[in-house]
């Protein structure tokens, strides 16, 4: 199952484009949390979908660059190097458990989604305690929208199937 590094026009399109989408996925609808200050969005659905479309690579640079960019055009400062990373692990791991969009078991398609969940609760949840000096407190009760935040992306896991169904992947 592993993933060659050849990054080739059509690739480097992918990512520009999915991290596009990434990005405005992420700015255009955001509904604040108040308790926390943060806000829900629909850009991990988008991360999803591409890690599932395009696998493991174009997932990760794809979603860790538009997850960042967004938070960099939305002055969340603070977040925008463990955005990039959270986002490109959830990227990863989504495409690499999922594995060949053809011949893809629905299980591991479900299997994957719930491990990008779990890297972006974990991982925020790490970035808020210890990294970014808000405290256990203050990222327990981010979990609060990241979990939420997680479980949305299963609209990738649609949009994706939906998409393979279409082009018939």
């Amino acid at each position: 199952m592993g993933e060659s590094l050849k990054i080739g026009t059509k690739e480097i399109a992918a990512i520009a484009v999915m991290g596009a989408l990434t990005t405005v996925a992420t700015m255009m609808i955001q509904v604040p949390f108040p308790a926390t200050g943060g806000y829900f969005n629909l850009g991990d659905a988008v991360v999803v979908a591409t890690a599932l479309l395009f696998g493991p690579i174009i997932g990760a640079i794809a979603g860790g660059l538009g997850s960042g960019l967004a938070d960099l055009l939305g002055g969340w400062m603070l977040f925008v190097i463990p955005t990039t990373i959270i986002k490109g692990m959830e990227g990863y791991i989504v495409g690499y458990i999922a594995g060949d969009p053809v011949n893809r078991p629905f299980m591991k398609t479900i299997i994957a989604w719930l491990a990008g969940g779990f890297v972006i609760v974990v991982g925020y949840f790490i970035a808020e305690a210890f990294f970014l000096g808000m405290g256990i407190e203050a990222a327990l009760a981010e979990m609060i929208i990241n979990i939420p935040q997680a479980i949305g992306s299963v609209l990738g896991v649609l949009i994706a199937l939906a998409v393979k169904d279409r082009l018939k992947l």
